[in-house]
């Protein structure tokens, strides 16, 4: 159900980002940060944090598609900068096709996302739902083989 767990996705960031923004406010107002030079940066991360998280309650259409355009701004220029990386590598190292490569596909999926937003967006829910699996995982092997060693050490090791 990628719809619905995008929608959640985006409500989840928003009420992240007011009590993000709410916190920072409390902070910039404790007598414990009265010494900081610089306490308008911080009141306005903390203005622009809880605005930002009202905006992703009212429209959070909007919201969605803002993160779509910045996660392919970033895909873009990241293969942008992996294929001048593998140009500048070439006689250096041996594989750098594969970080070229890497560079194109990055490009690729950047402008499938702004080409196609609708499906670009539901694409990003699919590969987070997929990290999220492939993370758990990994992290249970982890557990499990910590676990495996800790019960092989002696009392006094533990």
């Amino acid at each position: 159900m990628p719809g619905i767990t995008l929608a959640v996705l985006v409500l989840l960031f928003g009420a992240y980002a007011i009590v993000d923004g709410i916190s920072v406010l409390i902070g910039v107002a404790g007598n414990g940060m009265a010494y900081m030079r610089h306490r308008w940066a911080l009141l306005v991360v903390g203005v622009l944090g809880v605005i930002a998280g009202v905006i992703a309650f009212i429209l959070p259409g909007l919201t969605a598609l803002s993160l779509l355009y910045v996660v392919a701004a970033w895909s873009i220029i990241m293969g942008i900068v992996q294929i001048a990386a593998a140009i500048n590598l070439r006689r250096e190292i041996e594989g750098e096709l594969w970080l070229g490569l890497g560079g194109v596909l990055a490009i690729v999926f950047g402008l499938y996302l702004v080409v196609l937003p609708g499906d670009g967006l539901l694409t990003l829910v699919w590969l987070v739902g997929t990290f999220a699996i492939i993370f758990g995982i990994s992290s249970l092997m982890l557990g499990w083989r910590l676990r495996g060693l800790h019960t092989g050490m002696s009392p006094k090791a533990a």
